[in-house]
């Protein structure tokens, strides 16, 4: 083998072994993160019956409920009363409209709620569900009502996974020692993975 060979490897090899370790280090807590929410999103068993439902009333300005307009409500101002005299949160999810009265709905991650809103007396009545940590968590794991910027999180974490994995074969390629025990292991894990699939799912 060439010097200018030898070199060229020795730099692969080592640049390959830095970027996996960094790359492992730096996507740590979000690896484990969706690691262990794979585990509660596969058993929502274990944390059953964790849900809080609460009801809330009170009263908003019935002229936002009959604004001159399209649609003759100003949505802005009843979703922000909702949130500051309710206390609602998450996204507003719905805002629908009839004759007699308005549903405002929110959504979050573990989190809904959703309020009716008479029109002609502006009362309404709140009701809250908070579905515990484990919901929440699990949201986050699927990216639901969570918004763009967690679903990017969610994008770069598995662009991550891939490039760790990419590294890690390519490290293993300059491991002499290892190479075959650890293509074998590698393909055989890839096997294994796809019998559990073809014979025990259904």
């Amino acid at each position: 083998m060439s010097q200018t060979r030898l070199a060229w490897r020795r730099r692969v090899a080592k640049w390959s072994r830095w970027l996996h370790i960094y790359g492992s280090m730096a996507s740590l807590a979000i690896v484990l993160f969706f690691a262990i929410t794979g585990v509660t999103l596969n058993h929502q068993e274990w944390f059953a019956n964790q849900s809080l439902t609460t009801d809330r009333q009170g009263t908003m300005n019935a002229s936002w409920l009959k604004t001159a307009g399209s649609d003759g409500v100003d949505k802005l101002q009843i979703v922000e009363y909702l949130r500051s005299a309710a206390g609602a949160r998450g996204a507003l999810s719905e805002f629908r409209i009839d004759d007699g009265q308005c549903e405002v709905v929110f959504k979050g991650p573990g989190y809904a709620a959703s309020a009716l809103v008479d029109r002609s007396s502006g009362q309404f009545t709140l009701t809250e569900t908070r579905m515990g940590v484990a919901a929440i968590v699990n949201d986050l794991h699927k990216g639901r009502d969570t918004g763009g910027v967690w679903r990017a999180a969610i994008d770069v974490s598995a662009a991550l996974l891939v490039f760790i994995s990419l590294t890690g074969l390519i490290l293993l390629y300059f491991v002499h020692k290892y190479r075959v025990a650890g293509a074998i292991l590698a393909l055989a894990g890839g096997l294994i993975t796809y019998m559990v699939y073809a014979v025990w799912v259904p």
